[in-house]
């Protein structure tokens, strides 16, 4: 397994089948061109097996943290540590780019998600609520 940076709108296609939907070219245009957003594609044999998405958050008295937006892993891959993989790759990038922490948001009943993030080093610090606004269609 290898694991890099999606740098080109070509990777982030390649890897398509990865997201919930298909890469748009202005999407990922505009992702890769963001400060501060990060993705990091595994690859088993130059196949896209896994992806995680970091987003960088800064606060003036609080500094830079990192978010793991999404974590995904295709199904003939999952159980092979690549999850575990992608989530420690992520870690260390967050550190070398200075951030205090890192967090991740995850549904209570995702076991497969949490026994992940618990590998990885993950610590649970408590149950929140979380509220969205929808603002388009």
């Amino acid at each position: 397994m290898d694991i890099r940076p999606a740098r080109t709108v070509a990777e982030l296609q390649a890897a398509e089948g990865l997201f919930d939907g298909p890469a748009r070219l202005d999407w990922s245009e505009r992702f890769l061109s963001a400060p501060g957003h990060l993705m990091l594609i595994a690859y088993v044999d130059d196949i896209p097996a896994g992806m995680v998405s970091g987003v960088e958050m800064s606060h003036p008295d609080k500094g830079t943290e990192m978010c793991l937006y999404e974590l995904s892993v295709d199904e003939g891959y999952r159980r092979r540590g690549i999850g575990r993989a992608l989530t420690a790759a992520l870690v260390e990038e967050a550190k070398a780019r200075g951030c205090y922490g890192m967090w991740v948001g995850v549904d209570t009943d995702n076991e497969a998600a949490l026994a992940t993030y618990a590998s990885a080093g993950s610590r649970d610090e408590g149950v929140f609520a979380m509220r969205g606004w929808p603002l388009s269609g």
